[in-house]
């Protein structure tokens, strides 16, 4: 019994591709395969705009490396199909400002400045309206303040005495 015959043993070591792990990440969503639809590629682009990176994983030219899908940057250069992004990346202790050259079905305009847009413009009007009727305009973010305390009556609604039920087992 000293010469069992094994298999081979073989483990699997993991991939070191550029695409390693994004099965997900660059899947296109449910019933939107194809050709990308024109109004990706009419969108107007300039320098200081906004973008949201997203790999689409139907065009393969120029496509970001997974490290930089999902990440915000503000365009400096912009060519005839692509934009370059500056972008900050976490490498161990620092933060390293990273310019990328990505095609245009890979970025979108980000709605990060959004709301702070129109609160913007909500406190602009305030104080117009403030200003014309001669008073303060209160254009602070408050937190949500606690609720003003009100008295129950119990005339028709009978206080009900709640317990906890005890275990009956099975």
């Amino acid at each position: 019994l000293s010469f069992i015959a094994r298999a081979p043993f073989f483990t699997m070591t993991n991939t070191h591709g550029k695409r390693r792990g994004t099965r997900y990440m660059f899947a296109r969503d449910f019933r939107k395969n194809g050709p990308l639809p024109l109004s990706v590629y009419m969108k107007n682009y300039k320098v200081g705009d906004i973008v949201d990176i997203r790999g689409n994983g139907s065009i393969q030219k120029g496509m970001p490396h997974k490290t930089y899908h999902g990440k915000t940057g503000v365009i400096y250069n912009v060519t005839q199909h692509a934009v370059g992004v500056i972008l900050n990346k976490q490498l161990r202790g620092k933060i390293l400002k990273k310019r990328v050259n990505i095609r245009i079905e890979h970025v979108k305009h980000s709605t990060c400045r959004h709301s702070f847009l129109e609160r913007k413009a909500d406190n602009d009007r305030r104080r117009a309206e403030a200003k014309k009727n001669g008073t303060m305009a209160v254009v602070k973010r408050q937190p949500v303040q606690p609720r003003p305390g009100h008295h129950i009556s119990t005339k028709k609604n009978a206080p009900i005495f709640v317990s906890v039920k005890a275990y009956d087992g099975i």
